[in-house]
């Protein structure tokens, strides 16, 4: 697993496996969210085996699935995610840039966006595709 803190309570990830949920609970995290759509790419684990894996690890789970773009409802989603879920949170998507641009805008407004671009930048997601969008 390349699971990558972005800041205290919130790291990204590529793809994770059901499997992988034992040792993902281990590390601390209490919060899987999953940015991936079922059926994005052949032999991809879908929603159910994912969330019954996080489950019986002990985390919860949420389903906010990334096509294209990111909408309104789903950045709102992240932020309530981010707020009502217990963390730390990890997030994952093909290789967790989605994870990283939506945890961004979710944030953007609740921390200066230059904090917000310096912590993915640390993590090794470059915003710069959705910098205007993070505000001043």
């Amino acid at each position: 697993m390349d699971i990558r803190p972005v800041v205290p309570g919130f790291a990204a990830a590529p793809q994770l496996q059901p499997e992988d949920m034992a040792a993902v609970a281990a590390q601390g995290f209490r919060t899987v969210i999953c940015n991936r759509p079922d059926d994005e790419q052949p032999g991809q684990p879908d929603r159910a085996s994912m969330e019954a894996a996080a489950r019986a690890a002990g985390m919860e789970y949420r389903f906010l699935p990334i096509a294209q773009g990111f909408p309104p409802a789903m950045i709102e989603g992240m932020r309530a995610a981010l707020d009502d879920c217990p963390g730390p949170v990890l997030a994952y998507c093909r290789s967790g840039t989605r994870s990283t641009f939506l945890w961004a805008l979710a944030e953007a407004g609740h921390r200066p966006a230059e904090e917000i671009v310096a912590a993915a930048a640390g993590a090794g997601y470059d915003l710069a595709p959705i910098r205007g969008a993070l505000g001043g």
